[in-house]
């Protein structure tokens, strides 16, 4: 909650580098545009009244106050540019990153759907209701989702016993929930499904036993059966209105309370891979490699105290948690799903502001949407906006399964990070080297830490180093010209102290 609608006197502000986003052009209540350090939302003149209706409202304010609504307060033109006299215009706080429904985890899939619900719920008992019901209408500030979308609200009927999102609530989350449980399709394949799946798609793929099971009997057989009739089950034309408006209320908390059964039934189970148990069965380690590991990294963020910090392969969090505890934002990617839940799962429980992206940095999500302007690509969110990079037990992954060349991926390394890098060389004499390098030697068995650093001089200067009992090295790099002239060497003074 941010007070009063009317703002405060502050400096303008500037459109950011991605400002040309185009996420919301098919809403005709309004459009979004983000700066620098917030996000502002024109509200169109059919859409002006009741949108300041909703802003005065008790609900609002209950809804900003539990975190569950994005805070708004309106905008005014000596503050942006942009924003021309009488017109509305909302200011919202920028979420950083922006994460989209293809990089989630189940249970951040499952959160999500479970706060649409509890907002649609309470908006019903305001005497609201949500127009719209979609993934892409929730962000994720660290663990926490919020819904960002403050013209997805609207008066409602009070006799009306349809919520009118209830399709698309059930296309784009529950179906992609159920397509991943029980025919294996990836949640990440949404990116190529906006609009989320109809009920004939998942019914037709669907073994015949399991059509007629309770869990999907009426969302996905029942609706394709009417579907073929012609008929929709949603179709507010057809459906009597209640006289009771209490009545109506009631059914409409039914459905909801239905969809929760339904939303937690697909998403059950946490999901298992060989990288979710990584760090415990990881043979490579000895207990001493690994405190010796620890004591480094821990040490740095110390000594660094970065501010944004992002932790590429960050498996189920380990160093992620340990870089939260210090301070800092951060962002933890991870192409294994089943690992990255994990670490979710602990970050939502513990309330640590960790932002996890089910993301592969060697193959990026692409710019997707109309134009490839709705939504951005990864790099484009992640690009120069981190004071320290993590790539630990990163690179070998790159080489070998990626075939990317050191100097690229030191020219990535640099584009991300504002000015520090920490990186973990695994060796070719390495157990899990040795596993991936199957026949190559020729190309990559002579690699050496000498062939890394060489890789990454047109870009770093080596600011600290520290060899593992294993032989795996652990390299500090600072960005070339951003050192202040005598931090390399503070971090060599204060390596051997912790080592002496």
């Amino acid at each position: 909650m941010n007070g009063p609608l009317d703002p405060p006197n502050r400096p303008a502000r500037r459109p950011s580098a991605d400002s040309g986003l185009e996420p919301t052009f098919r809403d005709p209540a309004g459009q979004l545009r983000l700066m620098d350090d917030c996000a502002l939302r024109q509200i169109r003149p059919a859409a002006r009244e009741e949108t300041l209706e909703f802003l005065r409202s008790p609900l609002r304010t209950t809804l900003e106050q539990s975190g569950d609504l994005i805070a708004s307060k309106i905008a005014s033109p000596d503050d942006h540019p942009l924003v021309a006299a009488g017109e509305l215009w909302l200011e919202h706080p920028r979420v950083d990153p922006i994460s989209y429904p293809w990089e989630w985890t189940t249970a951040q899939w499952r959160a999500a759907a479970e706060l649409t619900l509890r907002v649609a719920s309470q908006a019903i008992a305001a005497g609201w209701t949500l127009k719209d019901a979609t993934p892409l209408n929730v962000l994720f500030m660290g663990p926490c989702p919020v819904l960002v979308d403050v013209l997805s609200f609207e008066r409602r009927d009070p006799r009306s016993t349809v919520w009118l999102a209830y399709g698309q609530f059930v296309r784009t989350f529950l179906l992609p929930l159920v397509a991943a449980k029980y025919l294996g399709w990836p949640l990440e394949a949404t990116l190529f499904r906006r609009d989320g799946y109809e009920p004939r798609e998942i019914c037709n793929a669907l073994p015949l036993r399991q059509k007629f099971s309770p869990a999907l009997f009426d969302v996905v057989t029942l609706a394709t059966l009417l579907e073929r009739r012609g008929q929709k089950p949603s179709d507010a034309k057809k459906l009597p209105m209640a006289n009771d408006p209490a009545l109506a209320r009631h059914i409409l908390e039914k459905r909801i309370a239905r969809l929760g059964k339904q939303i937690r039934h697909a998403a059950r189970g946490l999901n298992r891979s060989q990288w979710s148990d990584y760090t415990q069965t990881a043979r490579h380690y000895q207990p001493a490699d690994i405190e010796q590991k620890r004591q480094f990294v821990k040490a740095t963020l110390e000594r660094l105290h970065p501010a944004r910090v992002l932790d590429i392969g960050a498996n189920t969090g380990s160093y992620a948690r340990m870089a939260a505890e210090a301070g800092a934002e951060v962002v933890a990617l991870d192409s294994d799903a089943a690992a990255l839940e994990t670490l979710w799962v602990m970050t939502a429980r513990e309330k640590l502001a960790i932002a996890a992206l089910v993301a592969n940095v060697a193959r990026p999500t692409p710019a997707a949407g109309w134009r490839n302007r709705e939504h951005l690509s990864l790099l484009d969110r992640l690009v120069g906006r981190f004071d320290l990079v993590l790539m630990l037990a990163v690179i070998h992954h790159l080489i070998l399964r990626e075939q990317a060349p050191l100097a690229l991926i030191g020219e990535l390394a640099a584009s991300l990070t504002r000015r520090w890098l920490l990186v973990e060389w695994v060796p070719p004499s390495d157990p899990m080297y040795q596993e991936w390098l199957r026949g190559r030697d020729e190309l990559y068995g002579h690699w050496t830490e000498d062939d890394l650093k060489q890789a990454f001089a047109p870009f770093f200067t080596v600011a600290d180093r520290c060899e593992l009992g294993n032989k795996r090295v652990l390299l500090l790099f600072e960005r070339m010209g951003e050192t202040s002239g005598g931090a390399a060497e503070t971090g060599k003074l204060n390596h051997k102290e912790s080592t002496a």
